[in-house]
């Protein structure tokens, strides 16, 4: 076989990468690449999961733009998998596929009361906030008290936008409609809980570092939870960089808090109150809506895990997000670990639910191994499943009909309003076009078929 012809369903970090890794690796075949995303525009999690006060992050839009400028790979937006083209069509068209759909779910947090009018998902926030076409244009923030439970950075993400003021995001790429509900958050008061100790956190220093950068925000600390990890910390968690940098911030916090309380600075408008040591146990519910939050004390085991103390209290609040993890989605088709949240795979290889290679169907990023990882180990997450891909060549399928122009013939027979590269560029010189005009960096484009229009030039 002299050419290969490959479809990648999902246009984030991890398709793109492994589109690119493959057209650079050592190989005697030439190879075809389409790129199929449910989006009309590509990025995934970069576009609509990454805060958009966080413009360092956003930086790998370039090196993902790069790879899909290159001209090598053709993309089709607006394009669902089972829905627009299926499995039977893939396999009609292309030697393999490789879905890298990544995880947009809420983990779900088992307590009593968690389903209460008022208690959401960090992702469902993070959608919204970030303009994902697919999600409603309104978001409730009504609450004066609010919680977050996680230790990790879409916790912090959350509780940043969140606590921040509006004004201080017009800087950034925020959609218009997100910047006016901001705008009439009446939040005084947030409480992010975390199990385990300030030394046990998942936060990485800068993400920890920004949160207390936010104006007008004071940060409010429990010394109990400081007493308990310097009396049980093991030496070698102290001296862990992260760990060594991130104390220093907190420490500073602290410092800060005993001038307040001292009276020798004024306090801020709004308070961020860091709970550590603090496990959720049940949803306060009063009249169908979120009413506070019982949390129960829990104290280092010895062993690096923690024990409860039965030492109970409840923070009063108006409404909960639980930034507890990502989940996957199941596929049209494709096995699925609904434990896992994953596609079942041994080193990106789909298998059936008994074990057994399903010969074409591979996988990559966090459909294949859960929401774990930065967008740095995409990378080597992709050339374990590309190894595999090319090893097992002589178990591609055989396409009827893998010319190239099959695919654009067979949505336009479907009336599919797909969108193309080309398209895309329309749409980001249309977002920052806005974005200049308001004196802004870009303003996103947010419903589906508007952004499918400009695309498309229609």
């Amino acid at each position: 076989m002299s050419k290969m012809r490959l479809a990648i369903v999902g246009a984030g970090p991890a398709g793109i990468y492994a589109a690119d890794l493959l057209l650079k690796a050592e190989r005697d075949f030439e190879v075809e690449i389409d790129l199929f995303e449910q989006l009309p525009a590509p990025y995934g999690l970069v576009r609509y999961g990454v805060s958009p006060d966080h413009p360092r992050i956003k930086g790998i839009i370039t090196a993902l733009r790069e790879v899909l400028d290159s001209g090598d790979i053709r993309y089709f937006g607006n394009v669902r998998y089972g829905q627009d083209i299926t499995l039977a069509d893939l396999k009609r068209h292309y030697n393999a596929v490789i879905f890298a759909t990544g995880a947009i779910r809420d983990a779900s947090l088992n307590i009593p009361g968690i389903d209460a009018e008022g208690s959401y998902g960090a992702a469902d926030f993070v959608s919204w906030f970030d303009g994902h076409p697919d999600v409603p244009r309104t978001w409730p923030l009504e609450a004066q008290s609010v919680g977050v439970v996680g230790n990790g950075n879409v916790a912090l993400d959350i509780s940043r936008m969140l606590i921040k003021h509006a004004d201080d995001l017009l800087p950034t790429e925020i959609p218009d409609n997100v910047y006016q509900g901001l705008k009439q958050n009446p939040i005084e008061e947030l409480h992010l809980f975390g199990r385990r100790g300030p030394k046990y956190v998942k936060f990485t220093p800068l993400e920890l570092r920004e949160l207390g950068e936010v104006r007008d925000v004071d940060m409010v600390i429990d010394e109990r939870d400081f007493d308990v990890d310097d009396a049980y910390a093991d030496e070698t968690l102290s001296k862990n960089k992260q760990v060594v940098v991130m104390t220093r911030i907190m420490d500073k916090w602290r410092a800060e808090q005993r001038q307040r309380e001292a009276g020798e600075t004024e306090a801020s408008s709004r308070r961020l109150h860091l709970h550590f040591w603090s496990k959720p146990v049940e949803v306060v519910v009063e009249d169908g809506r979120v009413a506070g939050l019982k949390i129960e004390r829990t104290a280092p085991d010895g062993q690096g895990g923690i024990v409860d103390t039965g030492e109970f209290e409840v923070i009063p609040m108006q409404s909960l997000y639980r930034a507890v993890g990502y989940f996957g989605s199941p596929l049209d088709e494709i096995p699925f670990d609904d434990a896992r949240g994953v596609i079942p795979n041994s080193q990106g290889r789909v298998q059936d639910l008994e074990g057994e290679q399903i010969p074409g169907v591979y996988a990559t990023g966090w459909i294949k191994r859960g929401p774990v990882g930065l967008i740095g180990h995409t990378k080597s997450d992709a050339m374990e499943t590309l190894e595999c891909l090319i090893e097992d060549r002589e178990s591609w399928w055989q396409p009827e009909a893998p010319e190239i122009e099959a695919i654009p013939e067979l949505l336009h027979a479907r009336e599919v309003p797909y969108t193309t590269i080309e398209g895309w560029h329309r749409l980001d010189e249309h977002e920052l076009g806005l974005g200049e005009q308001a004196g802004r960096t870009r303003i996103k484009v947010v419903p589906r078929d508007e952004m499918t229009r400009i695309a498309r030039a229609e």
